[in-house]
């Protein structure tokens, strides 16, 4: 069975409620073989996944090029696909020898190439002509601008353009911005005609930032918005002391705060990482969460959490207890979610 979809704006490319995130797949925080890799992406597929994100950044290319083999037998209407640009990837002259990708986040993966910020007309083409030979396609249905924090001029008045120009043109189906923060995509959202927006960490059961401006407003312009990290790196899935939170260790405040949360949470027989996962979806402008998953076990865990029935007196104690703001809006009538 395969989830429901929602269109992305007033393009014709749609994602289903739950997403599969590539960065684990180019070994994210440690290496993961090709292998699981491979069978990672099987299992969502088998889980009725059909909603696919990757990036040039995610393990130097390995991300788009292992997702693009997976995905190559499978009927290519059936599945969404998006990448990113901002990111050029240069050969390094030390080849393999030059080390490894650790630095980023990528341990397993060898420096044969180094990352250049570059979000001109030009670069914007060339990091998608790049991404869709890695991934053995001739069109993306999203493609998004990679984290534009410190490049925001360029990327509203080179890349956005370009980006509406390959839309146009039909390489590709929508267009939009990934960041982890909510001001920027705000911004792009009212002055341009983007169709979506990945937001990282800003939305989740411990961050609601972005409710502050941009989940109303792309509500109001028709702007879907895809949720990523929801677990806000590893507190929301496991919270203890020296979790991480944003990539960094959590502070001992939200360390008390997720343990109550989970507490609340088992009190009504839900799993903290169901909670995590199904929160987003309260918002109207909310179309997909995506989850990142390194193995086919952890798809299998996510399908379950994100399918666990929520009932609403959980969201009731949450607000009695100030751990979720009165406004905030939460998923409704206590039933598993589609799919």
């Amino acid at each position: 069975m395969t989830w429901p979809r929602r269109t992305l704006g007033r393009s014709t490319v749609t994602l289903g409620a739950l997403s599969l995130g590539g960065a684990p797949l180019a070994g994210l925080g440690a290496p993961v073989d090709a292998e699981a890799a491979r069978r990672t992406v099987d299992a969502a597929w088998e889980a009725g996944i059909r909603g696919f994100d990757t990036a040039p950044h995610y393990g130097l290319g390995l991300s788009e090029q292992r997702l693009g083999a997976a995905l190559a037998e499978r009927p290519r209407a059936d599945w969404t696909l998006s990448t990113k640009v901002g990111r050029l990837l240069v050969p390094t002259d030390g080849g393999p020898a030059a080390g490894h990708d650790g630095a980023h986040g990528f341990p397993g993966v060898p420096a044969t190439h180094r990352r250049v910020w570059d979000f001109s007309a030009d670069g914007v083409r060339r990091s998608l002509e790049s991404s869709l030979e890695r991934l053995g396609l001739d069109r993306a249905d999203l493609v998004l601008l990679h984290d534009p924090d410190d490049h925001e001029r360029q990327a509203l008045t080179e890349a956005y353009p370009a980006l509406e120009r390959l839309r146009a043109e039909g390489t590709v189906g929508a267009i939009g911005v990934g960041m982890n923060q909510s001001a920027m995509p705000a911004r792009f959202v009212r002055d341009t005609d983007i169709d979506a927006v990945l937001l990282a960490g800003r939305y989740t059961l411990l961050d609601q930032d972005g409710l502050t401006e941009l989940l109303p407003l792309a509500a109001e312009r028709g702007v879907a918005v895809v949720i990523g990290g929801v677990f806000n790196s590893g507190l929301l899935a496991d919270p203890r002391p020296g979790a991480s939170y944003d990539y960094r260790p959590a502070p001992a405040p939200l360390v008390r705060r997720a343990l109550r949360i989970q507490e609340i949470a088992g009190r009504h027989g839900v799993p903290l990482r169901a909670a995590a996962l199904r929160f987003p979806l309260g918002h109207p402008a909310v179309a997909s969460v995506l989850v990142g998953a390194r193995s086919a076990a952890e798809v299998r865990d996510a399908v379950a959490m994100f399918r666990h029935p929520i009932p609403d007196g959980l969201w009731e104690e949450l607000r009695a207890e100030g751990l979720l703001p009165a406004h905030v809006p939460v998923p409704s009538r206590g039933e598993a979610a589609p799919g």
